[in-house]
């Protein structure tokens, strides 16, 4: 029994699953693997018995070649280094200074506080002070 297609249903292959997608992007994203995720790999294909190896690169999506390659880089000791953030180095004079008008801003309030308990603090006391004809 065959359905006419519409816009609503989707073509169904014999195994049951829903046609893919016949839209092809215009580039495709390149995967990325940060360190972590290198050597993660490389420590799973080094405790995997022999012949199984590749049932993890096919899991994880790698050729081999990129697994030679990481595991040079580790032997080489700069895969390690990939895990430090790129790009520019933070200022620490920037730094320094973001901090330093914190603290100057902090201070100003603190002072305008000051001033004001200072500025009320004398007005108490002009008023609680004997007035000059009441003394004599």
């Amino acid at each position: 029994m065959e359905q006419a297609m519409t816009p609503q249903t989707v073509p169904v292959h014999a195994a049951g699953m829903a046609a893919p997608d016949p839209e092809v992007p215009e580039r495709a994203a390149r995967r990325r693997f940060t360190a972590e995720d290198k050597l993660r790999i490389l420590a799973e294909t080094d405790k995997a018995p022999a012949g199984t190896i590749s049932s993890i690169l096919r899991r994880e999506g790698i050729y081999s070649s990129q697994l030679t390659t990481w595991r040079t880089q580790r032997k080489e000791g700069s895969l390690a280094g990939l895990s430090k953030k790129r790009g520019p180095k933070p200022d620490p004079a920037a730094a320094e200074n973001a901090r330093l008008r914190r603290e100057n801003a902090r201070l100003r309030k603190d002072l305008e506080d000051a001033r004001l308990v200072i500025d009320v603090q004398k007005k108490v006391s002009r008023l609680l002070q004997p007035e000059p004809s009441e003394q004599s």
